[in-house]
């Protein structure tokens, strides 16, 4: 495993100098301070609680090879003599490894699911060890777009395109690392979850062993409704003039694809919430002292920007690429005779997890794993107004879930 960097200050580019007001209104509009001229954790930044794990050339589904890759994790806990006891959580898109604990630095949010584990949590960390690695493609200490290639200069452009079951790979290479050669718990909502499914197949074909899932808010293979969703995304990011060609990271301070990574943000957050929450909380109000007929912003306008300046200063554009292009592309069934022929052939036991208004992983979407994979529970639906996001919101109802379904496995085990 490699050895801890040192840390080094964090540039910010100044706020935007000169702001004028929005015409027609005497609100000036001020853009957050960006990252030069990316998000992305670089080496000699604060690691934080990140620990790194060199595992050596990841070979791709493509044919392609990415050398010298490393994958950043955290663990809480202590493995147990026989192993017996190790979970595995998997982040969603712009998630990362700080799961639970609070923002400090290196870590600049908060854990995102930071009531579902710990001491006494529904996965407890005084009885299971507990991984959550930086998915591969990331940008938050895993080999990613941003992280040096063999020449020494950034991958960028160079950087392959990845599919969920590569990034499985590099998590099966850190699990033999760890001396992990069982898995209690594979868990994982919205991309996560698409990993939590490759692992309950790949994992027993490497010889990793993987006795229970949890899938939550996520699917077995990706929908037309997602690809549409994720196109504009995509396109918003290519379309920045800083971006080029995916080769921006040498830019000068604050020069970066900030606001094409902004409109992708804004476009996906509409699909994390639902229609009748963002009516609720912001229908029609104006932004404070802002006039719509004036060229002023709607407050679910405000709320958007603020959502698209804050990924912006903490996320990678081309991981964004890396990662949504792995979604679009995950396929359970893929050279395994169909999404219901891989689902049956699982043997974990499984906890599937829906959002009952979730309009991005629709429930018929869980519904089809629950259908057809025989160990799984029966369908479990959180009752959120949230949407999607529902799944790290609602955890009076999931930490029960949880707790439960893990209960019965070590009481069905014992």
């Amino acid at each position: 495993m490699s050895t801890t960097p040192a840390p080094r200050p964090r540039r910010l580019a100044p706020p935007f100098a000169g702001a004028t007001p929005r015409p027609g209104t005497d609100v000036p509009v001020l853009p957050a301070p960006q990252p030069a001229p990316s998000g992305a954790w670089q080496q000699g930044d604060e690691p934080g609680r990140r620990r790194f794990c060199d595992v050596g050339t990841l070979e791709l589904e493509s044919g392609l090879e990415i050398p010298d890759v490393t994958v950043a994790y955290e663990t809480w806990g202590t493995l147990a003599p026989d192993g017996s006891n190790a979970v595995l959580v998997l982040h969603a898109l712009t998630g990362d490894s700080h799961v639970t604990g609070d923002a400090e630095p290196g870590h600049p949010t908060p854990g995102w699911w930071s009531q579902m584990i710990g001491p006494g949590a529904p996965i407890d960390t005084e009885r299971y060890f507990v991984v959550a690695p930086n998915v591969v493609g990331g940008c938050q200490g895993s080999t990613g777009p941003a992280s040096p290639a063999p020449d020494g200069r950034p991958w960028g452009s160079r950087f392959p395109h990845l599919t969920v079951r590569d990034q499985v790979g590099a998590e099966i290479a850190l699990a033999r690392a760890l001396g992990v050669t069982s898995w209690h718990f594979v868990v994982g909502g919205s991309m996560g979850g698409l990993r939590a499914l490759e692992w309950a197949l790949c994992g027993p074909e490497a010889g990793v062993d993987v006795e229970s899932i949890g899938i939550i808010a996520s699917g077995a293979q990706t929908t037309g409704d997602q690809i549409a969703w994720a196109h504009p995304q995509i396109a918003a990011i290519l379309a920045d003039p800083h971006y080029n060609g995916g080769d921006y990271y040498e830019n000068a301070d604050g020069v970066g694809p900030h606001v094409g990574l902004g409109i992708a943000r804004q476009i996906a957050h509409a699909t994390y919430r639902s229609a009748t929450e963002l009516d609720r909380r912001f229908g029609r109000i104006p932004q404070n002292a802002e006039d719509p007929l004036r060229g002023g912003r709607y407050a679910i306008q405000s709320y958007l920007d603020h959502h698209a300046h804050k990924l912006a200063s903490r996320f990678d554009a081309n991981s964004y690429l890396v990662l949504t292009q792995s979604m679009l592309t995950h396929d359970l069934g893929r050279d395994r005779g169909g999404v219901e022929s891989a689902l049956a052939s699982i043997t974990a036991k499984a906890l599937v997890v829906a959002v009952d208004s979730d309009r991005l992983f629709q429930p018929i979407e869980s519904e089809r794993i629950t259908r057809n994979v025989p160990g799984a529970w029966p369908l479990q639906v959180l009752r959120s107004e949230h949407g999607h996001d529902g799944f790290l919101i609602e955890f009076d109802q999931l930490g029960p879930v949880v707790r439960h379904f893990l209960k019965r496995l070590v009481t069905r085990r014992g």
